[in-house]
């Protein structure tokens, strides 16, 4: 029997269709790959690129006071670590700065652990900034929020004179942190982001962290109603900016919970390709 293939006017027209339920079980896929990144990245050998000295900053601005050492792992102090502590507090809710911190925690104990080599300043930088575009303030209209808080942190590092290089990894770590598959191959501050907010969106890789310092995390950076909080900022930019989230796991969540959202699935595009066949 032959096919019948769909074809829309527009992207829009797609939303029309009868979609199955699909990713019912999304948070467990999402466990499965960032478990297959955590590995790859935790196995395999630190990148190899070089990237400038670090540029000591030229922000002022004084960061509300962080303790220097939290569950072993060393908070950077250099002028650019707390221009960048300052810049997230200012623009971010106390939820979502708590989030970014254990990001860095998580990461570094479960790099450290394993003994990967990595920028410890780059990867706080791109830890602490890596949510941007989580604010209001850096949303574009069509962009992805890991595209926003990229190039949100880009001007901020440009402004502090950050060497381009640098800039860069740290572009790439915020672009990539929901993208596991692509994140575990590159370099391991980029990794880092990508395993440190996986491990707190979802628990993957838990397990890898002493029960101690998971509790002196949590003491210092408390979760505060973490889950609430970003199913907030899922929903809200599934309402505002819907196509931002086209082919992105938010889209499942958009599906769950909006009447009438307008986001084509994957089938739903690949239907809709103007192809007799």
């Amino acid at each position: 029997m032959k096919r019948r293939t769909l074809v829309f006017e527009s992207v829009d027209e797609a939303k029309n269709i009868t979609r199955r339920t699909v990713l019912e079980r999304g948070a467990g896929v999402a466990a499965i790959g960032a478990a297959s990144a955590l590995a790859a990245v935790l196995s395999g050998p630190a990148a190899a690129a070089e990237v400038p000295a670090r540029s000591p900053g030229n922000s002022g601005s004084p960061a509300a006071t962080l303790p220097t050492v939290v569950a072993g792992v060393r908070i950077p102090d250099s002028e650019l670590a707390r221009a960048a502590v300052a810049f997230a507090r200012r623009v971010s809710s106390a939820t979502l700065f708590n989030h970014v911190m254990r990001t860095y925690l998580y990461g570094s104990l479960l790099f450290d652990r394993r003994g990967v080599r990595y920028d410890r300043e780059l990867a706080f930088v791109a830890a602490v900034l890596h949510d941007l575009g989580l604010v209001k303030a850096y949303q574009t209209p069509h962009e992805p929020f890991e595209v926003d808080g990229a190039d949100a942190a880009r001007t901020f590092l440009r402004e502090r004179r950050m060497p381009a290089a640098r800039v860069e990894v740290v572009w790439d770590a915020i672009a990539l942190h929901t993208n596991p598959g692509v994140a575990s191959r590159k370099r391991p501050e980029i990794g880092m982001v990508c395993v440190g907010s996986g491990l707190d969106f979802t628990g993957n890789g838990i397990q890898g962290l002493p029960s101690d310092a998971l509790t002196e995390i949590l003491s210092v950076f408390p979760r505060a109603g973490f889950k609430q909080d970003a199913l907030e900022n899922i929903l809200s930019l599934c309402r505002t900016k819907p196509m931002s989230v086209l082919m992105h796991p938010f889209a499942e969540v958009g599906r769950r919970h909006l009447s009438g959202f307008p986001v084509p699935t994957v089938e739903d595009l690949l239907l809709a390709a103007p192809f007799e066949e």
